[in-house]
């Protein structure tokens, strides 16, 4: 396989090895690195379906990491995926009532964020090695919940490293926030921030983008990298699996060999539903991607008229981690639709942060016949927990439940009898009151915490150790500051 190399989006750095744009994380012309090439292979599921986890995430990798060894790739992803999750499947794939529930949510932190962020500190450390970095990599991340934990956990106490996550101070869960100011580690900094996600996304990529500061930084001895998805090295690893998914079903002949699937999948930023549509473009039968939007339904609207627009009320909903009004990685696949031609996609870009708005062309929206979008507003989503509960006694967190009720919503117009596999981002018990309120109101007063325990009550699933007793845990982190000061918070952290 000849060596696939890294591109960013706006046109000015282009030719990058994998290890390259792993440690850049943003490029210097604010662009997001993408695969100069999508591998086509003839994916053999036939011999996948019988393999672990780890060894599909070894053979779907070493597509894209073609400047890593064997052993470095292996090194990853076993360090990565092993008894901090609880479940040695890792994903596991969970029937109810005809649908299928891809769990992402056994790591250590109970969200889908583990699955990529349990392995991004290896790929990172050891692409840093690879490039000769002497300096520390200073990992800057923006959060709507579950990005942060993720984060801190894969990173904490890793050599070489120090991680700033923040997050809207009023915008995350309060299981999510305690996860995040308790965390511990001498390298973490956590940082609520008074506005919301789009606040710190935008407060994150400025500081990326302004080559003084970055300048700065560096004659002291740290370089920028990032834990977003808007960083390759994050996104890599979430098309695994799909893959992965695929093959399981096959293994317990829901499918035949090449019959196709169809995913749903809870969508804000945009990285799950890409990491799919790449899966699909590497050989995996996937028909129908649906992409569930919550009231924040900027992508919805963008997929039914071609017009993204971000001029909208914000929304707080009970699924924050999909509260986003500015979906990053939606630029990796306006590139492509435009021709991986960098001056369309810049335009576009500048008139999202000057207007507001932009319109792709026809021909442009011609090209996303692989992507179907629903959205379930808050009512929607309530009584879908509620429904699964009372069929199945099932719990949903509220993002999978936005994905429910998204289903329900394609099958009430469509009649569609493919398999269909709706991916599960979250842990109820990371949103106890949401899950359990839409189940029944006489649990609206009682304490988050508390309703831990009537959650396992309710499930029969013992409480994750990610949040057990997590109200008892000492608050590490209480810094909070305005967007404008992002920048001296860092400083401040970092320069002592």
């Amino acid at each position: 396989m000849r060596k696939l190399l890294y591109n960013s989006t706006r046109g000015k750095e282009v030719g990058l090895t994998a290890s390259e744009a792993i440690v850049k994380g943003l490029a210097k012309d604010g662009g997001l690195f993408v695969p100069s090439y999508i591998p086509m292979v003839d994916i053999d599921f036939e011999s996948l379906k019988d393999k672990p986890y780890q060894e599909i995430a070894c053979y779907i990798l070493g597509m894209f990491l073609t400047d890593f060894t064997d052993e470095e790739i292996k090194h990853c992803v076993y360090s990565a995926y092993d008894n901090k999750f609880d479940d040695d499947k890792i994903a596991p794939l969970v029937k109810k009532d005809g649908l299928f529930y891809l769990e992402l949510f056994h790591g250590s932190t109970i969200a889908f964020k583990d699955m990529a962020l349990s392995i991004l500190p290896y790929l990172l450390t050891t692409a840093a090695k690879k490039q000769g970095i002497t300096k520390d990599i200073v990992i800057l991340t923006a959060t709507s919940g579950d990005t942060g934990k993720a984060a801190l956990a894969g990173f904490s106490d890793v050599k070489g490293t120090k991680i700033i996550v923040f997050y809207p101070k009023s915008g995350v869960s309060v299981i999510q926030e305690r996860q995040m100011i308790t965390s511990e580690g001498s390298n973490t900094h956590v940082v609520g921030i008074t506005g919301n996600f789009d606040d710190a996304q935008t407060g994150v990529k400025e500081i990326f983008n302004n080559d003084i500061y970055r300048k700065q930084l560096e004659d002291k001895g740290y370089q920028l990298s990032s834990a977003n998805s808007i960083n390759i090295g994050r996104l890599l690893p979430q098309i695994v699996y799909y893959v992965y998914t695929y093959a399981k079903m096959l293994k317990n002949e829901e499918i035949k060999t090449g019959e196709s699937i169809n995913v749903v999948v809870p969508t804000g930023n945009f990285g799950n539903i890409l990491a799919a549509y790449y899966a699909k473009k590497l050989g995996t039968p996937i028909d129908k991607l649906i992409c569930a939007s919550n009231d924040n339904k900027v992508l919805y609207d963008f997929f039914k008229t071609g017009t993204y627009d971000k001029r909208r009320e914000f929304i707080l909903t009970i699924s924050p981690s999909m509260d986003i009004l500015i979906s990053s990685n939606l630029e990796r696949l306006i590139y492509e639709i435009s021709g991986e031609n960098p001056d369309m996609l810049n335009n576009f870009m500048e008139k999202l942060e000057s207007e507001g708005i932009y319109t792709i062309t026809g021909e442009m929206k011609d090209k996303l016949v692989d992507f179907h979008p629903e959205f379930a507003d808050y009512v929607k989503t309530k009584d879908a927990i509620k429904k699964e509960y009372t069929n199945t006694n099932y719990i949903l967190d509220p993002h999978t439940a936005v994905a429910k009720a998204a289903y329900d919503s394609y099958i009430s117009k469509i009649t569609d009898e493919t398999k269909t596999v709706i991916i599960s981002t979250a842990s109820p018990y990371k949103f106890t009151k949401s899950s359990l309120v839409a189940i029944d109101d006489k649990f609206k007063n009682m304490d988050d915490f508390a309703l831990l325990d009537e959650l396992n009550k309710m499930s029969g699933i013992k409480i994750p150790m990610a949040v057990k007793n997590i109200d008892q845990r000492k608050i590490i982190h209480n810094t909070v500051c305005n967007k404008e000061d992002m920048q001296q918070v860092i400083l401040d952290f970092l320069i002592k």
